[in-house]
């Protein structure tokens, strides 16, 4: 704060400080203050609203557990997320790491432009490409088949294999980027020092490179987890009856149910699931929010 006030001075840094303020009051705890009102009211038309009826309640909490599909399509949400996090996590650390520490100087920018060019392109549409490749004469099936893999070709589509791998490929540089900033501040020296002593290259990973690189990867799993658990389109477009997400149960009960109160409830219970999996992440690989910040 100090430095923010030596730099702009009192009156601009006041500015900036009312913009956030306002912006974090208007776009986000209003709407969560909203939302967990609605969740905790019953559904009633406008005419009982304000009535006797319209009283706070756990009803629509008490919902998801006695609903047992609905359950089953939570629980499923939360492994699915965690296993979408994970395989995004193995799939990028070897990217990250070759990008930090052993591309050199002059590839870099190339190798990285050739990362983030095909995210300019909406998320919808990168997602409409996987269905393409994933369908049942699509080039993936084409290919496998070709190769002697596949006998016929297979339904890629409509299971939770289909939403995984398409979801890793949607959200691959929230993982990428934290990992690489955290990789590029480590030493090469520490890399070399462990290589002289004898270290192989797991040894050198496990020591050295991944305590180091905790924020990174806490970061990364953090942001994974949350956008892969509140995705809508990436299941929607891949899935099927098979592989409903949570978020199109909510979506069915703000939009095709009516009940806004229902679906806010549920969304309320997503809400404490991704905040629940921030603080075991920060729990689990041992680091701070001014670790993360960094």
């Amino acid at each position: 704060m100090t430095e923010v006030l030596r730099r702009y001075g009192p009156v601009l840094t006041g500015v900036i400080l009312l913009a956030v303020a306002l912006w974090l009051a208007l776009l986000v705890v209003l709407p969560q203050v909203m939302m967990v009102d609605f969740s905790f009211r019953p559904s009633l038309p406008p005419s009982r609203l304000g009535g006797p009826e319209d009283v706070y309640t756990v009803r629509n909490y008490a919902t998801l557990w006695t609903n047992q599909i609905h359950l089953a399509i939570f629980l499923k949400t939360i492994w699915a997320s965690a296993l979408v996090t994970a395989t995004t996590l193995a799939v990028c650390y070897p990217v990250a790491f070759y990008l930090a520490q052993v591309a050199s100087k002059r590839r870099l920018p190339l190798l990285i432009l050739m990362l983030v060019v095909p995210f300019w392109i909406n998320e919808l549409l990168r997602t409409f490409a996987w269905y393409i490749i994933l369908a049942f004469n699509g080039p993936l099936n084409v290919l496998l088949v070709a190769l002697g893999i596949f006998d016929e070709p297979q339904r890629l589509l409509g299971g939770d294999a289909g939403v995984i791998v398409g979801m890793v490929y949607v959200y691959i540089l929230f993982m990428v980027f934290p990992l690489y900033n955290a990789i590029e501040s480590l030493d090469r020296n520490q890399i070399e020092a462990a290589r002289d002593l004898g270290a192989g290259w797991i040894r050198i990973h496990w020591r050295v490179v991944l305590p180091h690189a905790k924020p990174g990867i806490a970061v990364g799993c953090i942001m994974t987890f949350m956008l892969a658990a509140g995705s809508y389109a990436v299941p929607a477009l891949l899935g099927g009856p098979q592989s409903r997400w949570f978020t199109e149960v909510i979506y069915n009960w703000f939009f095709e149910g009516g009940n806004w109160n229902q679906g806010a409830a549920y969304a309320f219970i997503l809400l404490v699931l991704c905040i629940g999996f921030i603080l075991a992440a920060l729990r689990l690989f041992r680091v701070g929010l001014a670790d993360i910040a960094k």
